[in-house]
């Protein structure tokens, strides 16, 4: 474990040794990945969208079992158990709750009056200037080069924005996997980098051996709105290139049928599943077969995840993926990105003095 320090308005406010991030990626960031970054000195973030109430309890108690460190949550705010889960934070004083949808400002006041830090995640300046408004600690940027759902926006273009638009800590997220990255990302102003792809492709995560050799032999990656509706950047595989050309129709069966999947393994009644339908639909321009898509996410994400199928689930992945050969522990990771990055802004500054 290395001893250099950059020191950030991140670290000062999460309590972390370096600014790097590992973003809260659905049956990937469980407690054993989430620890290991802990313990390497970055901030891990616990995904709890596909956990039932009890699950997330314990994967909170596992972690606490691992590391001393702090770490976060991932949230769904328009879960409808959303305030049960904030209270399960609260109440095992979870340093930081990150929500990858703007929170209720009601929710955020509950969270920072438990002395909890509150990161949303964000893919335009409009809606950093919403939570940055309501309360927010910091906030979390993804550009267009991200994994999962993303954005039309290059991280290049939208970080600056951001950073000029609001006066909290922002982190840059989308595009990011080695120490050059935080460089740039701190000479835009951000206060450190969050990644996804690159801590998935690690061997502290508990992704299948045989999936991680498929990102590791996979260059190109696609935005789909085939899985859910909404723009997904995957990993362009035969399965996807068939959901590009599946019909309606077809689609629809798919989700229905994945939808009661995900209904038995999240635990969830299908009266729950509709409320959480409508909270996503509200505010957004989602028509009802949207809606019953994304049921197609956690269980396609499952089958390659979890079940270690590539065939039969699709891959989140950010275009770095192309740029990744290696499968590092995440405190080789952290150490390397951190060394490389202090190395680089030393060198600017010797040029610049000369």
């Amino acid at each position: 474990m290395i001893e250099q320090v950059l020191d950030t308005p991140l670290t000062r406010l999460t309590g972390v040794r370096h600014p790097v991030v590992q973003t809260g990626m659905g049956w990937v960031a469980g407690p054993r990945l989430v620890s290991a970054v802990a313990n390497a000195g970055g901030l891990g973030i616990l995904a709890s969208a596909t956990m039932t109430l009890d699950q997330l309890a314990t994967a909170i108690e596992e972690v606490r079992s691992r590391t001393d460190a702090p770490f976060g949550v991932n949230l769904r705010a328009d879960a409808s158990d959303a305030g049960d889960r904030i209270d399960l934070l609260i109440r095992n004083r979870v340093k930081v709750a990150s929500f990858a949808l703007a929170p209720r400002q009601e929710l955020i006041a509950k969270l920072k009056d438990a002395g909890i830090v509150v990161i949303p995640s964000v893919g335009a300046r409009r809606h950093a200037e919403k939570v940055a408004a309501w309360g927010a600690d910091a906030v979390l940027v993804q550009g267009g080069e991200g994994g999962g759902h993303t954005g039309a926006v290059a991280t290049t273009l939208l970080l600056p924005q951001v950073v000029d638009a609001v006066d909290i800590p922002v982190i840059a997220a989308g595009g990011f996997f080695d120490g050059r990255g935080l460089a740039a990302a701190l000479a835009y102003g951000a206060a450190g980098v969050a990644m996804g792809t690159r801590f998935l492709l690690t061997k502290d995560s508990s992704v299948p051996d045989a999936v991680k050799q498929t990102y590791l032999g996979t260059s190109e990656t696609v935005v789909t709105r085939q899985v859910d509706g909404m723009p997904h950047r995957v990993l362009r595989t035969p399965l996807v290139n068939g959901l590009e050309q599946s019909g309606r129709v077809s689609g629809l069966i798919r989700a229905v049928r994945n939808a009661a999947k995900f209904r038995r393994v999240s635990g969830m009644s299908w009266p729950g599943m509709i409320r959480d339908g409508l909270a996503m639909r509200h505010g957004k321009e989602l028509t009802w077969s949207q809606v019953l898509m994304a049921a197609n996410t956690p269980m396609l994400l499952k089958a390659a995840m979890v079940d270690g199928r590539p065939d039969l689930g699709v891959m989140a992945s950010g275009q770095v993926v192309a740029l990744i050969d290696d499968l590092p522990s995440c405190e080789e990771l952290i150490d390397g990105i951190v060394t490389q990055a202090a190395g680089v802004l030393r060198g600017l500054g010797a040029n610049l003095a000369g």
